[in-house]
């Protein structure tokens, strides 16, 4: 479907209107990061996956104090660079290191029975502040919850560390875990490893950040609009976000409201492939049975499509060049080495990815109760914020809210109560479609986001760019985010490939097979 020469001429208003406002920032906001990058990694044991250090560990062949003790150092070594952790347990992690050696010295039962009951001993996790970790904070940036201290630990995070994960710390986000840029008045702004004057995504970009600089080796995001793949992308590692309902959303804040949990996902982020089935088998406990997750895949059987692009959105800027490149070599890769054949397929509804995803979150549940508004969430355990109010005291720097979240703010007010019958449809449509087409047996290739890892601050001028992960939260289908190596700008390129519902093993099957080809996580150091 042909844009129309009035949208067209909105299309060039918009970006011409955005690129000047962008200009005139950037001319303002002097980087103050310029030629700062991170130092190459010099242990080798942060180049290890978490599937193989676990096994080392179980053979003795390295100490979980010594894996923890080298991640604790790089940490160290690269957080004030990157304000990725923003509180760390490093005294007790290292604790419950020697623990863990002196478990494995006195164990009887052999290697097996440690990999059975323990998948994870000995492994350095870190944590997505807005899960619940006890001991830890959990105010998701927000200054009215700056004394919030987590009692006990959110579900998938009591999993992981029932298998054996070894929590470092917890790590910064967007201010409410609702933008995409890891930025709050509370713990400030973190950066990307790969450059340090570009953002690390949103909102779980400090895990994204910590696990792209090796400061640990796997992590937990959440994942509403892209939460989990945004910050993946940007940092040059894996992120799975997981078909909606599996994985438990209890004790993560805020927490879902109206109909948010059938769009929001928890799931791993990690630097390499082979670990993201393990942490998915675990973060997902009794509801694991749901998925196919010990089905072997044969890609060779499978049906394979791509999606270059979302069909020339008035919302979201064209999608780079290079990424189109990276897309089309995936596709010449696919089909030389497999002998599958990939089919590029289109979808005009996703023109109206944007406010079909802000339409859908805005709908309420099947009992009639709608979302809570995000006003109420700013004021904290306080009354709630007035959104107006709080862009004036912005306009004088006295807010103690982001411009994002105060935009959003506004923009909620300003939404129609009544929801968009046209985006309802236009979804409806959009879900029979991909429903029909991917089934049990098929993925799909889609650009991750129409740019590499922007500017700090410049998602501001670019809001709407996440609609190429948002609109999959609606859908409710299960999607991995892949790194691709890096492009001109020595920043990380990805790809998304998504499946059918329940169908998380295709996925993450083919982020395997695209990280042997293509590399996976790079050595920001080395960059």
């Amino acid at each position: 479907m042909a844009l129309s020469l009035l949208e067209k001429l909105q299309v060039w208003f918009f970006r011409a209107t955005m690129t000047v406002l962008y200009a005139v920032f950037r001319f303002f906001s002097p980087a103050t990061d310029a030629g700062k990058k991170l130092p190459p990694i010099r242990n080798d044991l942060l180049l290890v996956s978490a599937t193989q250090l676990a096994k080392k560990i179980r053979r003795r062949e390295v100490s979980s104090v010594e894996v923890v003790q080298a991640c604790i150092d790089r940490i160290q070594e690269v957080n004030h660079l990157l304000n990725a952790v923003i509180k760390d347990r490093f005294s007790a992690a290292l604790q419950e290191a020697s623990q863990v050696d002196k478990l494995i010295e006195e164990e009887t039962g052999g290697e097996e029975v440690l990999e059975d009951r323990l998948p994870l001993l000995g492994v350095p996790l870190s944590v997505k502040e807005s899960f619940s970790l006890q001991g830890m904070p959990n105010t998701t940036g927000l200054i009215a919850r700056k004394d919030v201290i987590a009692t006990v630990d959110a579900p998938p995070v009591a999993l992981l560390k029932r298998a054996g994960a070894i929590p470092l710390g917890v790590t910064n986000t967007s201010e409410l875990c609702m933008w995409s840029e890891s930025h709050n008045h509370l713990h400030g702004i973190t950066k990307n490893p790969y450059n340090l004057e570009r953002t690390s995504g949103g909102s779980s970009g400090g895990e994204g950040s910590i696990v792209g600089g090796a400061g640990a080796v796997i992590g937990i995001g959440s994942d509403i609009g892209g939460s989990i793949r945004i910050p993946s992308f940007y940092n040059g590692i894996f992120g799975h976000k997981t078909t909606p309902g599996i994985v438990s959303t209890e004790n993560h804040y805020p927490s879902c409201s109206g109909r948010h949990k059938e769009y929001v996902s928890i799931g791993p982020m990690c630097r390499y492939a082979e670990d993201l089935l393990p942490m998915l088998k675990i973060m997902a406990g009794p509801k694991a049975s749901m998925l196919s997750l010990n089905t072997k895949v044969d890609l060779k059987k499978l049906r394979f499509f791509t999606v270059p692009h979302d069909g020339g959105s008035k919302f979201t800027n064209p999608v780079n060049k290079e990424f189109l490149d990276i897309q089309r070599k995936i596709v010449e890769h696919l089909e030389e080495n497999l002998g599958v054949t990939v089919k590029e397929v289109g979808f005009p509804e996703l023109r109206y990815g944007f406010p079909m995803w802000f339409t859908y979150l805005s709908l309420p549940d099947d009992d009639g109760n709608p979302p809570k508004p995000f006003a109420e969430l700013m004021g904290g355990p306080g009354p709630a914020a007035w959104p107006m109010w709080e862009f004036l005291k912005r306009l004088f720097g006295k807010s103690n809210h982001t411009l994002p979240a105060i935009f959003l703010g506004l923009m909620e007010m300003t939404h129609p109560s009544k929801p968009s019958e046209f985006m309802i449809q236009q979804k409806q449509q959009l879900q029979r479609k991909m429903d029909e087409l991917l089934g049990t047996d098929a993925v799909l290739l889609y650009p991750s986001h129409p740019k590499v890892a922007p500017h700090h601050h410049q998602p501001l001028f670019n809001a709407f760019d996440f609609a190429y992960t948002g609109i999959f939260n609606i859908l409710g289908l299960p999607v991995t985010q892949c790194p691709l190596g890096l492009g001109e700008e020595g920043l990380p390129l990805g790809v998304q490939v998504v499946a059918g519902k329940l169908q998380d093993h295709l996925t993450i099957a083919t982020a395997l097979y695209l990280e042997r080809a293509f590399g996976g996580w790079r050595d920001p150091g080395a960059n």
